[in-house]
């Protein structure tokens, strides 16, 4: 019931917010291509509504149709939102260039077309980021396979996990990171989707994040049971000397302020601390912790939120440093609603921790 009531609540404030959009799309599209008021309600109406319903019914029923509508529907909002600031740079030109409506409408259409198909076939690309990063008193280097954010779902499934596995391989790291949101929250979850997980020969350690949450956390930990996965749960355990800190995601404030003091974490011992959200770093670094690792920012994943996230998240991408404690957010390895990337990519990133 706490699930379908978050869902609820989720989709509602989604809702809210593309029946803006979408108001101000149609019906300025509409002036522009002289469209009937009628049509335009109808628009406003059909494609505000398909997203929320397309999640309720890929949440109950869960099949192919349901799947594809799913994936439409969620495309359609990264359109809408490359729809929207396109017609408002048009406003800003207007204001110096005499367009001619219709003319202003079509060029519209095709910018914010191309737009989009970029951003989409640049969302199926999985980049490999490389880094090194000094760790004091490290036993030896190891390589770090981080990846967060996947959102295995309806759009990103089993598929999408077995190329992340194969990329993975390739890179032979001795531990593999999964810095939360590893499923979307709005499908059914069977095992199928991570058996691929198994053939990797590094040890696996996840935390979880907000959309693991809405999924229901019992439901996901039932289906990792069948996989590699170590699920870390405000623990502590070690691998060749290094201290790897799991925190699950919590909506609470200064939840690492009240966390860590209470796990033991050895100060004269190197640590890495997995916490999906990149925030409270410094409560990691009073608690000695050398290496943070988050993602949950996507890099805004579509622009113009590249900019905004900005605005909320300090540590909004790459690598920080924090009085000692150093921060790795990862851009995010899957994408969340829109299957769509523009001034962002879907990462793997490989972290070589050498000794300093």
């Amino acid at each position: 019931m706490r699930r379908i009531i978050q869902l609820a609540l989720f989709l509602s404030i989604f809702f809210l917010g593309f029946l803006a959009i979408d108001y101000y799309i149609f019906n300025r599209l509409g002036m522009l291509l002289s469209v009937s008021q009628t049509i335009i309600t109808i628009m406003v109406i059909i494609f505000t509504a398909a997203y929320p319903v397309a999640a309720i019914l890929e949440g109950t029923l869960s099949n192919e149709f349901t799947r594809i509508v799913y994936t439409l529907s969620a495309t359609w909002m990264g359109v809408a939102l490359v729809l929207g600031y396109t017609l408002l740079g048009y406003e800003i030109l207007n204001f110096v260039f005499n367009i001619p409506s219709f003319t202003a409408g079509i060029a519209v259409i095709i910018v914010a077309s191309v737009i989009s198909a970029y951003s989409i076939v640049n969302s199926l690309h999985l980049n490999i980021n490389e880094i090194e990063i000094p760790i004091l008193n490290l036993e030896r280097e190891l390589r770090i396979a981080q990846i967060s954010d996947t959102h295995i779902g309806p759009i990103r499934n089993s598929g999408f996990m077995k190329e992340i596995v194969k990329k993975i391989s390739l890179l032979n790291p001795d531990l593999v990171l999964i810095t939360g949101d590893l499923v979307e929250g709005t499908v059914g979850l069977h095992p199928s989707m991570f058996d691929s997980i198994n053939k990797l020969k590094s040890r696996i350690f996840f935390v979880t994040g907000n959309h693991d949450m809405y999924e229901g956390l019992e439901n996901v930990f039932e289906v990792l049971k069948t996989t590699k996965i170590n699920i870390l749960q405000n623990e502590v355990v070690e691998f060749e000397g290094l201290q790897i800190v799991g925190v699950g995601y919590s909506t609470q404030r200064n939840y690492l302020k009240t966390v860590l003091p209470g796990l033991n974490i050895d100060k004269s011992k190197p640590s890495l601390l997995m916490y999906h959200v990149p925030i409270e770093v410094e409560f990691a670094s009073e608690a000695g912790i050398d290496l943070q690792l988050s993602g949950h920012t996507h890099k805004g994943q579509i622009f113009p939120l590249n900019f905004l996230g900005k605005l909320v998240f300090p540590y909004f991408q790459g690598l920080y440093n924090h009085n000692g404690t150093q921060v790795y957010v990862s851009p995010g390895t899957g994408t969340w609603g829109p299957p769509m990337r523009s001034g962002s990519r879907s990462e793997i990133t490989l972290i070589n921790l050498k000794k300093k």
